[in-house]
This record gives C-alpha cells, structure tokens and sequence, in this order.
C-alpha cells in the first residue's frame, strides 16, 4: 500500500490537498468519493522518504520566529531570510529553508513552497494556507508555535517519565548478562564432579554454556528477528492491529487513549481557531492522531459531519477517545463557543495525560524490581539446589 499526496474538489468546487494511502489509483478515487471529494491530481509521496522530517521543537522555533518578523511588519521573503542565516541550526534544515526561500522568490506561496520540501506536517500546511487565505498569517504562525510548543511538551513529560524504567531494565538485563556468562561458569568444574544435576541447573549451566561459547548465534538471531518484525510492522492490517491494541490493551490503553484525545484535540483546535471549514479541521486533525486504527474511523466521522450531523455525535462514535472530548464539544456547540471548549479540553486532556504517564511509570518501577528479584532469585536457587543435595547426600551416607 503506497501514500499517495493529492489534490481533489469537494460538492462545494473548494479544492482540498491532502494524502492518504491505497493500493492505487483507483482505491485512492475510491476512498475520496466517499468522502465526497473527486481526484483532481495525484503523486505517489515514496519520493519523500529520504527527506528528514523536523521535529515539534524545531516546527515550533520556525513559527514562533516567523510570527514574531510577521507581526512586525517584515515581507515573508525577508523573514525566512533572517530564520534561514540563523547560527546554530543544522545545515540540512538550513538547505530546506534555503530552497523554500528560492520557490518563494518565484512567486509560489508558502504553503506551496513548504509542501514542495516534503518534510512540513500537513496540519502546518493546512493552517497555513488559511492564513494565506485570510491574511493573518502571522496569527497562524503564533498558532502553530504554541500548537508544536504543547506537542513537544508532551511528548518530552513521556520520554521522561519513561527514562527511570528503561535504565533499570537494560540494567536487570545486564545484571543477569553478567551472572550467567561471568559467574556461573566459575561452577562448572564444581558441577562437573556430581553424578547428576537438577533440571533447572542444567538448563541454566547450557544457557551459560551457550551466551559464552555461542553469542554471536543469539546476536544474528535477534538481528533476524528485528528485521522481521520491522518487516511485518510495515504490513497495513499488522499495524492496524497493533494500534487496535494499544488503545484496548489494560491499564495501558487508557494512558493511549488520553494521549491520542489530546492529540487531536490540540490539532483539530490550532486548525478549527485559523478558520479551516470543520469538515476539513477533523479530516486533517484525524490524520495527526499517530493510530491507523482510530484514522481509519474519521472517514465516516467526515462524512457524517458533511451530512449534518453534530460534531459531538460523530466523535463520539470514534472507539479510541475519551467520553469526554465529545461531551466537551456538545458543550461547545450548543454554547456558540466551539473554538474555546477544543482549546480547554486540549488541555485538559494535556495534564491528564501527564498525571496518567506518571501513574504507569509507579506501577511499573516495583512490577521490574519484582521480575528482577524473580530471575535473580532463579539462578540463586538453580546454583544452590545441587549443592544442598550433595550435602544431603553425604549427610545420608554417614
């Protein structure tokens, strides 16, 4: 299944761009006349693999820069020139500002320019183009700062949250690494001299035996599997799968839920308070979810937006958010203050997000400790049973 980038009119003739995956040209016709949307124009985005895509930090310093040259009354040639000949910023971001600035210079608009490097999120080109349209790009870019700002934010209280468990895993590995292939061996003249061996002892002593004299078999071995299963991830339905576990699997799948909640909430609000017609808002911001599982369901939450239905009703059929973003957003609506109650619930659902990832990471810091003690206390049991056996026997001969 490719990803295709397009261009395709809607009932109203507004032309809308976007991309979407299929299996070709006719699936990709198929899945917009859905949506009520026909195919103006097509490529196939594979080209824009090798292209590195910028970070929610770097998206949010860009805007942030351009909304502050903006506001101040300078053209947007000489803006991106002044972000362009900055100190300190990577020479591969340079060379893509240097080539946005050229298409600039030939007349192109900046959303068009931007989409051309292929490295921009399409949410950013989406609200930039409704600046464009409006002429208060300035205030976009102001949007789209605090929107990446957040965005990084969040993801940074994850990683973080995440550190103290990674190292106490890798170090739990590298404690028993270091008892099987350094320690146990110091037994094996020991273990040599008896007639017999429990089960467990022997099948640690051949696991000693086989890390120490065979090592580079269990290295291919998981360089094989890595391979595969970067192989297979790729498959549509594998990864469909997948995200439909992430957001139903315990404990865990709340903390997936609200994370993907505040995701698109933050999204669909930035795209909703630029001005972007609320069909397309949900359709991009459904897009920026990270989970093929929950974007799978925005065709037919789109469709019924189209078709009049609420808002609030649509999403709240979308198996993978919170009940609460769709109360928030009847609230909204039926107030007249739809732009406001996104923004609150984004936030909302922001720091609970945070207070969830901190939770999990409690629970998992004793659940590690524990398997720690577990294994540990495996080989403990392993090396010692022969020996108090020994004695027993010894014992019973006397």
């Amino acid at each position: 299944m490719a990803n295709y980038r397009y261009a395709a009119k809607n009932m109203e003739g507004r032309i809308l761009k976007g991309t979407m995956e299929a299996v070709g040209e006719s699936a990709l016709q198929q899945q917009l006349r859905d949506q009520g949307l026909y195919l103006i124009e097509f490529k196939e985005a594979a080209a824009a693999r090798g292209r590195r895509k910028l970070s929610p930090r770097q998206l949010s310093e860009f805007c942030r820069e351009m909304s502050t040259l903006l506001a101040s009354g300078i053209s947007i040639v000489r803006a991106l020139e002044i972000v362009a000949d900055e100190e300190g910023i990577p020479s591969w971001l340079r060379s893509i500002y240097h080539e946005v600035l050229a298409e600039l210079r030939k007349g192109v608009s900046l959303s068009e320019a931007m989409e051309e490097q292929k490295c921009f999120p399409e949410l950013m080109l989406g609200m930039i183009r409704s600046g464009e349209g409006s002429g208060n790009i300035d205030s976009v870019m102001e949007r789209l700062s605090l929107h990446y700002d957040r965005d990084n934010r969040l993801r940074q209280q994850v990683k973080s949250a995440m550190t103290y468990p990674c190292v106490l895993l890798v170090m739990s590995i590298a404690v028993v690494i270091l008892i099987v292939t350094f320690i146990l061996p110091q037994f094996d003249e020991l273990f040599s001299e008896m007639e017999s061996l429990p089960a467990v002892t022997e099948f640690l002593m051949g696991a000693s035996d086989f890390l120490v004299n065979r090592w580079y078999v269990l290295l291919l071995v998981l360089f094989l599997l890595g391979v595969i299963f970067h192989t297979v991830g790729k498959i549509y339905q594998v990864r469909r799968t997948i995200d439909y576990i992430k957001v139903h699997m315990p404990v865990a799948g709340k903390l997936n839920k609200i994370i993907y909640t505040a995701r698109f909430a933050r999204t669909l609000s930035s795209l909703y308070s630029s001005g972007m017609p609320i069909v397309q808002a949900l359709q991009t911001a459904g897009g920026t979810v990270g989970n093929l599982y929950i974007q799978e369901q925005f065709t037919e939450a789109a469709a019924q937006v189209r078709s009049g239905t609420p808002l609030s009703q649509a999403l709240r059929q979308i198996d993978g958010f919170v009940r609460k973003l769709s109360s928030t957003i009847l609230v909204g609506e039926e107030s007249g203050r739809l732009d406001t109650m996104l923004d609150s619930i984004a936030m909302t659902m922001e720091e609970e997000a945070e207070a969830a990832t901190k939770r999990l990471v409690t629970m998992l810091e004793p659940v590690l400790i524990c398997v720690m003690a577990l294994v540990v206390g495996f080989i403990i049991v392993a090396v010692m049973l022969p020996i108090y056996e020994s004695y027993g026997a010894i014992e019973g001969a006397a």
